[in-house]
């Protein structure tokens, strides 16, 4: 064969190669592009879809079974949770960014002490004196501690207080958020249709399943473990708020957290119920452990109702999505960073689930062959 005839029949191999790679450099351009312009509204597009997903059911029956017009359920629907973060969330929310900054300054100018301890505490039967010596030495040598150590502690203060902007501007994020759903529930079915058709392209066979494995991953985690942590934080809150307890906001989002991770508010709600003893009077001390004690059972009743089928996502997934989360968005990637790593942890099972069924059928099929 000559050279000229080699030459020619390369040419169309060659010329095909430079126009995939056109192609593909142009598309990879085009998505690199959208990310940067996408990427400052990433966080609120990701929570506006995440609320979709929790409330279209809500939305959904106001439609179908009380006939209501689509465009007022969707109003109403917003309402309602825009009512909800105006009030006990911003209440809590304002809480917290006060506290923080209290103890931001207070760490900074060494302040921050265990308060002495109550003369009541004498008076417990068998523990009393020693527990007044133990409550008084650690008052005491805590602020001695504090003291020395103040001019390390700024750095901490200073995240601190960087954590408050954080939480109020995750509250307008959040705000801004619920708005955005609002204009998607009536567009939500078409929204789910290209969803499918995507999906189908990345995987053929199953691109159905993750679209329905994604959006019962979102309800799940949504509603039985930070739905249920919000509302038990809330409820603690005003509880906290209403016996004018110290620093209500920070123990509220303690409290959240702990219902996160699935490990329980009791830890942090039955110490406060014990001081309450001490601090209060006796009629108000009853009041509030007969309101708290409660609180910190909720979660121990509506999580098993509310996921009684459904994915299991385990607790260090959860975990790692809070606290990557919280360092990646601040206080909204609380409820985002779980939610996005549960939805990742749930198709990368499913895909290699179905991995070990493909191959244990080519196995058999290779058996009988």
């Amino acid at each position: 064969m000559s050279t000229i005839q080699r030459m020619t029949q390369s040419q169309p191999t060659d010329t095909n190669f430079i126009d995939h790679t056109v192609k593909i450099s142009c598309l990879a351009l085009l998505a690199y592009w959208s990310i940067i312009v996408v990427q400052p509204l990433l966080t609120l597009i990701a929570w506006s879809i995440i609320l979709v997903v929790i409330l279209y059911p809500a939305f959904r029956w106001l439609v179908t079974a009380l006939h209501v017009n689509p465009v007022v359920a969707a109003l109403l629907v917003t309402a309602v949770c825009m009512l909800l973060l105006i009030g006990p969330a911003t209440w809590l929310s304002l809480s917290l960014i006060a506290s923080l900054r209290s103890l931001a300054q207070r760490l900074d100018s060494g302040a921050l002490t265990i308060p002495a301890p109550f003369e009541s505490v004498k008076r417990l039967p068998l523990i009393g004196d020693k527990a007044y010596e133990l409550w008084y030495l650690a008052s005491t040598n805590l602020r001695d501690v504090l003291v020395q150590i103040a001019p390390h502690l700024r750095s901490i203060s200073s995240r601190l207080l960087i954590f408050a902007s954080d939480a109020g501007l995750g509250m307008l994020k959040f705000m801004g958020a619920v708005v955005i759903a609002g204009f998607l529930f009536i567009p939500g079915p078409s929204l789910v249709r290209s969803a499918r058709l995507v999906f189908r392209r990345l995987a053929t066979e199953h691109g159905d399943e993750f679209v329905d494995l994604v959006g019962l991953s979102i309800r799940n985690l949504a509603r039985g473990v930070i739905g249920v942590a919000l509302l038990q934080a809330l409820l603690a809150g005003i509880g906290l708020m209403v016996a004018h307890v110290p620093g209500a906001g920070v123990i509220s989002l303690l409290v959240l957290i702990l219902g996160i991770v699935q490990v329980g508010s009791a830890i942090v709600i039955v110490p406060l119920v014990i001081w309450g003893f001490f601090a209060m009077t006796p009629t108000a001390a009853i009041l509030f452990a007969a309101y708290m004690v409660p609180v910190s059972l909720v979660d121990n009743i509506l999580r098993p109702l509310i996921m009684a089928h459904g994915l299991k996502t385990p607790m260090p997934v959860v975990l790692i999505g809070l606290v990557g989360g919280i360092l990646v968005h601040g206080l909204i990637g609380l409820f985002i960073g779980p939610i996005i790593l549960a939805i990742a942890w749930e198709l990368v099972t499913l895909w290699t689930r179905q991995g070990e069924v493909r191959m244990e059928k080519t196995v058999a099929h290779s058996a009988r062959g």
